[in-house]
């Protein structure tokens, strides 16, 4: 399995303001769903922020999300060593398969492959 992206996500109720800052560093908007909103480095694309009013489908924001190439393998050594599945193994209607996992410190990791 390998890392192809890390990025941070931030609860957000100020979604047009965060980007309008963001955009000040270089960032541009690559995804907004309305209540998710992905900001990227045009010059380095996997250098990313995303902003969150809420989750669709998850009952937590997370606090950072992994994209990696197989999904379904980091999913079951995540249940093989007993980690806190917060969100289930499931096909979002974005095109993408996720997962949330609670991490030793407390935070929840969205655990993310594209379709």
């Amino acid at each position: 399995m390998s890392i192809r992206r890390v990025m941070p996500d931030i609860r957000s109720e100020a979604m047009e303001e965060s980007r309008g800052f963001y955009e000040l560093l270089g960032f541009e908007e690559v995804m907004n769903l309305g209540w998710v909103m992905t900001l990227a480095s045009p010059s380095n694309p996997t250098a990313q922020i995303t902003f969150m009013s809420h989750d669709k489908t998850a009952p937590v924001v997370p606090d950072v999300s992994v994209e990696v190439d197989d999904v379904d393998a980091a999913y079951a050594v995540m249940r093989a060593n007993g980690a806190e599945i917060v969100h289930p193994l499931q096909d979002e209607e974005w095109g993408v398969r996720r997962f949330f996992v609670r991490d030793p410190n407390g935070s929840v990791v969205n655990v993310v492959g594209h379709r």
